[in-house]
């Protein structure tokens, strides 16, 4: 379990996606849970690529999910969905600019996450960030990729409603697709729940390879 006292808050957190509405989906409760707890915290919320529209949306939506953070910045870049990898030297050198934030906290991509913009950014986060907590989280999907996390935070019913309730306000260009639905964002929340005998009965699951105490 992450810890943070008063000898060592947590001060800075980065999150990072490859798409609109993966960092919501991924760690959002988790996120409303830190920033409810942690109010001073700063975020930096970066999505690597959306059209126009996508990156309306991700704005918005990052600006719900942060309100209680002590200060924030939201980045979206232009890069191509679902072609990071062919353009990843570009990328590549944008991940290690955001060195410079020096967070305490990383939420990222699964390294072995199916999607390959998913995938890269995973791996790009490793090869840049070396001293630093990194949390993988998890986006389910038609390619059935979920594997097997090792670290859990347990969350209160009202925290995963209001997730829920803000994705699928945040988001109206996914309201079509078959998995974007809030009985498949409930089902998640409640099976890592089982997973960790979660007090609260929901939790958000994530990939920890690495860490030191």
């Amino acid at each position: 379990m992450l810890t943070f006292s008063p000898t060592s808050p947590l001060k800075r957190i980065l999150c990072i996606g490859a798409h609109s509405d993966d960092i919501e989906i991924g760690c959002g409760g988790t996120m409303l849970r830190l920033l409810d707890e942690h109010p001073g915290v700063s975020v930096l919320w970066v999505v690597m690529g959306g059209n126009d529209q996508r990156e309306q949306e991700a704005r918005a939506s990052a600006e719900r999910f942060l309100k209680n953070a002590g200060s924030s910045e939201v980045r979206v870049r232009k890069f191509r969905d679902a072609y990071l990898p062919f353009m990843g030297e570009q990328v590549k050198d944008y991940v290690e600019s955001l060195k410079s934030f020096d967070p305490d906290l990383i939420f990222t991509h699964r390294k072995e996450d199916a999607h390959q913009d998913h995938r890269l950014m995973g791996e790009l986060t490793w090869n840049a960030f070396r001293n630093h907590a990194i949390l993988e989280y998890e986006i389910p999907k038609y390619d059935g990729d979920l594997g097997h996390p090792n670290l859990f935070v347990p969350l209160d019913e009202s925290i995963c409603r209001r997730k829920i309730e803000l994705l699928m306000e945040g988001f109206p260009t996914q309201a079509g697709r078959q998995w974007f639905s809030a009985d498949t964002f409930w089902a998640m929340l409640r099976i890592r729940g089982v997973e960790c005998n979660s007090p609260a009965r929901f939790a958000e699951a994530f990939g920890c390879r690495k860490m030191v105490i």
